[in-house]
């Protein structure tokens, strides 16, 4: 069988075609949460009409997808085991990635079904930890990691702490934006809560629609991305013909990248000593470096200058990659994403200061050129992740509707705090999106309107503040044991079942 113009085995093939399935129903079912929010205060307020709100969003969302640089997406991604991101084509990798999306799927689905506005951003990273920490403690598997070391543990904080902080923001500046509209904005109309058969003022309408729509294009420009991450790994590892390195890169791309690789491997030549390296020598010092099973020293430039000069030779003089094969694009791949990501790293947590001016801009310049050919995404799967995101939210909306606009405070939600609400959401996602950090939004809107409830002296209703906590709280824990205990399954029955080798 081929596909994309590669040969699949019937086998191949059809994990493929589940695969993409699976991811596009992670973001469809991500649509009857994250999705259902945006569109939340619009259908509440009767500001649009249910059909025309969830379009609007929907394409909103699509222009926030089809705009986004894939940061996040590549972001969330290094969290998972370097050995599986490299092999994602291997049984293991089509484990993990099985396991990420079966045990995100299953806990956003019964979330759903109970109301509760739970976080898709918080489920994926659960699933991904669980993985990475089944793939540490599974025999014969892990290439001598011990317990805990499939994770990158640095980044996971660096995760956890945006989404841990964002709903903090969303409470406190939606309450104290509340506040201060009361003050400045004298308009009671804006503070009075829906009535029985009547739409609000025009120019509350609008304001309404336009926090809405402001929303969903962040929304689609962060927690769409989660999704996007996921299908490029799919494709990649599958289809790596197709999708190792960007098609349709350009020669003067392709020349200034075989440059660059050759500059760092002048540059990085004095740190080189003696050390002689092969391509798994090199891979496993990266790799280690990655896992911090191997603390840096001038034999990690080393292997850096390995990488990149046996890059810069093989696109010597290439005008195209057209005339790669797939192990070779898959090999390319591989050692710009070893090298970028450990460049990255280091640069990161200020290690590359010993190394000389020049050098240190030649290696950031090798990530940049490298990443441009690798972190990519079509535009066709932001579409697809688009359409899945919006065929969710009309399916799914209406239990999250529900939570919003009458559940979490003891009155109903007025148009002022919806607008107060989102517009701090709406804010609080495009920061998160330039640092490339993965938030919820979920959990900044639904505090957002906790928070104005509160600073409204309306309360908020203990059973149900109670319910999402406890959601929030279990979140985690659950999708790393779903994500640990499935990626578990599938290998054992892979291996001692299947007796696949």
């Amino acid at each position: 069988m081929h596909l994309w113009g590669e040969a699949l085995t019937f086998g191949s093939a059809f994990f493929l075609l589940l695969a993409l399935g699976l991811a596009l129903g992670f973001e469809f079912i991500n649509g009857f949460h994250d999705t259902a929010n945006a569109v939340a205060t619009v259908i509440y307020t009767k500001s649009l009409k249910p059909v025309y709100a969830v379009v609007w969003s929907g394409c909103w969302n699509l222009i926030g997808v089809m705009t986004s640089t894939g940061a996040v997406a590549f972001g969330i991604l290094a969290l998972l085991p370097v050995d599986l991101v490299t092999h994602v084509g291997s049984w293991p990798g089509f484990a993990m990635v099985f396991a990420i999306l079966v045990s995100a799927i299953v806990w956003n689905l019964g979330t759903w079904w109970l109301g509760l506005p739970a976080s898709s951003s918080h489920t994926m990273i659960g699933s991904i930890i669980g993985v990475g920490l089944a793939y540490s403690a599974f025999p014969g598997m892990s290439n001598g990691l011990h317990f805990g070391e499939g994770v990158n543990w640095a980044k996971a904080q660096e995760a956890g702490m945006a989404l841990l902080i964002s709903p903090l923001v969303g409470f406190g500046i939606s309450a104290l934006l509340l506040l201060l509209a009361k003050a400045v904005i004298r308009v009671p109309a804006l503070y009075e809560a829906p009535k029985e058969g009547e739409k609000p003022p025009l120019a509350i309408r609008a304001l309404l629609v336009l926090t809405c729509t402001g929303v969903s294009f962040a929304h689609g420009s962060n927690d769409g991305q989660k999704g996007m991450g996921l299908l490029m790994l799919i494709l990649i590892g599958l289809v790596p013909g197709a999708f190792a390195l960007k098609a349709g890169t350009d020669g003067k791309t392709i020349g200034e990248l075989a440059a660059q690789a050759q500059l760092v491997s002048t540059a990085l030549h004095e740190k080189a000593s003696d050390t002689v390296f092969t391509d798994d020598t090199a891979e496993a010092e990266l790799g280690g470096v990655l896992k911090g099973k191997v603390k840096k020293s001038d034999k990690t430039y080393a292997a850096i200058a390995y990488e990149a000069a046996s890059v810069s030779a093989t696109l010597d003089g290439k005008a195209t990659f057209d005339g790669f094969g797939t192990e070779e694009r898959r090999s390319i791949r591989t050692r710009l994403y070893l090298a970028d990501e450990v460049i990255g790293k280091l640069d990161k947590g200020h290690k590359l200061d010993d190394l000389s001016a020049d050098q240190a801009k030649a290696v950031k310049g090798l990530k940049k050129k490298g990443e441009a050919v690798t972190k990519y995404i079509p535009d066709w799967v932001k579409v697809a992740v688009a359409l899945a995101l919006g065929l969710g939210t009309m399916i799914g909306w209406k239990r999250i509707v529900v939570t919003v606009g009458e559940k979490i405070g003891k009155a109903h939600l007025t148009y002022g705090q919806g607008a107060a609400a989102e517009l701090v959401a709406w804010g609080t996602i495009q920061a998160a999106t330039a640092w490339a950090l993965p938030v919820s939004t979920t959990h900044v809107l639904s505090s957002g309107i906790a928070g104005t409830m509160m600073a409204n002296g309306s309360g908020v209703q203990g059973k149900t503040l109670r319910n999402i906590v406890v959601a929030w709280v279990l979140t985690l824990p659950v999708c790393v044991f779903l994500g640990a205990t499935i990626f578990s399954g599938v290998l054992y029955l892979l291996f001692n079942v299947f007796g696949v080798k």
